[in-house]
């Protein structure tokens, strides 16, 4: 055995994935069975006490009784992508909070969105994307536009995989035939040189595939709608890769089940798989166990670099 002298923070989950133990009532259990009495372990653990760790083939022997609670089927689940005829509308509130030592600046912009499933081709799924109702509480011009200009490409379309995950972001044949009237209805709607600049941005990303696609891949919503949530579970765990931040910086993410008693619902929590000191990540996401359609979404981190705070809450709500 091994002399282990606990750190703050340390937990017996925690120690035994360190040991590869999978059962961490088997720690407490061989811990207790063989040290002083003044150094039982009841509940949580103490900081700088000892606890003792079995060597790896008494622990190999632990982990062939199979029981570790992670071992649930109902926290292991094959979580079905079953999109024929959906078609649902949310409500999405993103708030972002910039914060440094002077100043602390809000924005939040609501809106709603449409998802519709059209079509199934080739094992692929072809989603249409209807975002509307928008309301920014700064109330600038710019604002205003750039709610119009994504208005006006409704409905975009979504091409998945059989598992939700995303593929391709793309433009209806009619959007795309129609865009020089769409652009002239806007330069008439917004008759000012800056948001001449806007629209020639605009244009350039709508008739380019390839800009259009990457850049709608980092839309808040269709990135977090179409996430990979559906990935494989083993031991209670399955991950996946995400991106955040203005700068779209990628992380990998840790899922695992809410609750084993779920029913009609399943709630999956994420957290990052690995911490970081500059950033914090929470996840939630509710789908439906029949079809594996997403219900609600709720995702909050904090990137704190530079004396520089910057939060952000992402919030998708099922209305109907």
């Amino acid at each position: 055995m091994t002399v282990h002298f606990i750190l703050s923070g340390e937990t017996l989950e925690s120690i035994s994935e360190e040991i590869q133990l999978e059962n961490p009532e088997y720690l407490k259990e061989f811990h207790n069975k063989h040290c002083a009495r003044e150094d039982f372990i009841y509940d949580d653990l103490v900081p700088r006490k000892k606890l003792l760790i079995p060597d790896i083939n008494i622990i190999k022997e632990y982990n062939s009784r199979n029981d570790a609670f992670f071992k649930n089927p109902k926290l292991n689940p094959i979580l079905p992508f079953l999109p024929e005829n959906f078609s649902k509308i949310y409500s999405v509130v993103n708030e972002e909070i910039h914060e440094d030592q002077l100043n602390k600046q809000y924005s939040i912009l609501t809106y709603t969105v449409s998802v519709k499933w059209v079509r199934n081709e080739n094992d692929f799924h072809i989603f249409q994307l209807f975002k509307n109702n928008f309301s920014d509480e700064q109330g600038s011009m710019m604002a205003d536009l750039a709610s119009e200009c994504i208005r006006s490409l409704n409905p975009i379309e979504v091409k998945t995989d059989f598992k939700g995950n995303i593929l391709n972001v793309s433009l209806t044949p009619h959007t795309i035939d129609n865009f020089k009237r769409i652009k002239e209805r806007l330069l008439e709607l917004f008759p000012d040189r800056y948001a001449k600049i806007y629209l020639d941005e605009f244009e350039f990303a709508v008739v380019n595939k390839e800009v259009f696609d990457a850049r709608m891949k980092e839309d808040v919503f269709i990135k977090n709608y179409f996430a990979s949530v559906r990935n494989t579970f083993f031991n209670g765990k399955s991950f996946l890769q995400q991106s955040i931040g203005e700068e779209n910086t990628g992380v990998e993410l840790q899922q695992k089940i809410a609750h084993a008693d779920y029913d009609k619902e399943i709630m999956l929590l994420q957290t990052l798989t690995m911490p970081e000191n500059e950033l914090d990540f929470s996840g939630k996401y509710i789908l439906d166990t029949d079809d594996g359609m997403v219900k609600n979404i709720d995702i909050q981190y904090i990137i704190s670099q530079y004396g520089v705070k910057n939060s952000s809450f992402f919030i998708l709500t099922e209305l109907s």
